[in-house]
C-alpha cells in the first residue's frame, strides 16, 4: 500500500515538472503562478519568493514590469524554456545560488558553484568583528583559512585597511572561485592551495577561518539542498564538530606575529568548547560575539604574550 502511494506521488510529481515543458501560449502573471505552485508541490522553501528570483534572473526583468505586463504574453520561447528548466532544478531541491551562479554578502557580489559553500549572512558577523578589531591597527596582515568562495578574505580587503590579505583552502576547485571573485571585486588577495596553514608561508597579524564545523550526524537532518548539494569538505566538523578547531587553535601561535589574534566563526552550541580550546592553546582571554539573532556566531582572542 505504502509503495503505491510512492509511485503516485512519483506520477504525479512528474506531470507537475511535465506541464512546464510545453511551448503553449503563456501569459506573465501565469507563468510565475505555474512555477510557484510547482516549487511549491515540492516542499521547496520560500517557494513564491525563489520563482520570482528565478524568474528576475532569467529574463532580467524589473517588478514594476512584471506588474504592468501581468496579462501579456511572453514572446520567448527560448526563455520560457529556460526558466521552466530552472524551475525543475529548483524544484529537485538544488539551491537557488547554484542555479542563479550568484549570491550577495556584505554588500558585495559573489559567484557560486557547486565547489564552495554558499556565503550566508550570519558569516558577516565574523567580518564586522575583524574589520572592527583592525580598524586601529593599519597596515596588518592577516590570512582566511577555508575561504571558500573567498567571501571572507575578499570583502576583508574591500572594506579594511591591510597591508596583506591572503586566504588558504585545499580545494583547488573552491580556488578558482575564489580567484574569480576576487578579480570582479578589484581585491587583492593572495591565494594558496593548503590543508589549513601548512602550505602558507609566512605570519601574520590575525587568521580569520569559518571552518567547517557541522557535527557529521546533524548533516543528515539539514534540508537537501544543504546535505545533497553543498561540498560536505566545506560542512563536515567530524563526529563533535571540532576537528578543525582543534588543529586551527593547536597550531596557531606557528603561524601568528606576537600579540596576533585568531578569529573563527562557530556553531550556535559550540562556545564553551571553543572557548576551551583558545585557553589551553595559548588565547587566555576568548571573547563571545553573537550574530544578528543573538546566536553565539564568533570566539576570537588574542595569543598570550610569553
Amino acid at each position: 500500500m505504502m509503495e503505491d502511494k510512492q509511485i503516485q506521488k512519483e506520477i504525479h510529481n512528474k506531470n507537475q515538472l511535465n506541464e512546464l515543458s510545453n511551448d503553449e501560449t503563456i501569459f506573465w502573471g501565469q507563468l510565475l503562478s505555474e512555477a510557484k505552485d510547482t516549487l511549491t508541490k515540492a516542499n521547496v522553501p520560500d517557494a513564491d519568493i525563489d520563482a520570482w528570483l528565478l524568474m528576475e534572473h532569467c529574463f532580467s526583468i524589473t517588478k514594476s514590469f512584471f506588474f504592468l505586463n501581468r496579462r501579456q504574453i511572453v514572446e520567448s520561447k527560448e526563455k520560457i524554456k529556460q526558466y521552466h528548466e530552472f524551475i525543475k532544478q529548483r524544484a529537485a531541491r538544488i539551491p537557488l545560488q547554484y542555479l542563479t551562479k550568484t549570491q550577495g554578502f556584505m554588500g558585495l557580489e559573489f559567484s557560486v558553484t557547486p565547489a564552495v559553500l554558499i556565503p550566508r549572512q550570519d558569516t558577516e558577523t565574523l567580518v564586522e568583528t575583524v574589520l572592527s578589531y583592525a580598524k586601529d591597527k593599519p597596515g596588518a596582515s592577516l590570512v582566511d583559512v577555508c575561504t571558500g568562495s573567498g567571501c571572507i578574505a575578499v570583502s576583508l580587503a574591500h572594506y579594511g585597511n591591510f597591508a596583506q590579505v591572503t586566504a588558504s583552502d585545499i580545494s583547488s576547485a573552491a580556488l578558482l572561485v575564489a580567484k574569480k571573485n576576487a578579480a570582479d571585486n578589484h581585491a587583492s588577495v593572495q591565494f594558496f592551495e593548503s590543508d589549513l596553514l601548512e602550505q602558507v608561508p609566512g605570519r601574520f597579524d590575525m587568521i580569520v577561518s569559518n571552518p567547517p564545523y557541522i557535527e557529521d550526524d546533524v548533516i543528515l537532518g539539514l534540508e537537501p539542498e544543504v546535505k545533497d548539494n553543498e561540498p560536505m569538505l566545506a560542512l563536515s566538523g567530524g563526529k563533535d564538530g571540532l576537528i578543525f578547531y582543534r588543529r586551527l587553535t593547536e597550531t596557531a601561535k606557528d603561524h601568528l606575529n606576537p600579540g596576533g589574534a585568531l578569529f573563527v566563526e562557530i556553531g550556535y552550541n559550540q562556545w564553551e568548547a571553543v572557548a576551551e580550546l583558545f585557553r589551553a592553546n595559548g588565547f587566555s582571554k576568548p571573547t563571545l560575539v553573537r550574530d544578528l539573532a543573538g546566536l553565539d556566531r564568533v570566539v576570537w582572542g588574542v595569543l598570550d604574550e610569553i
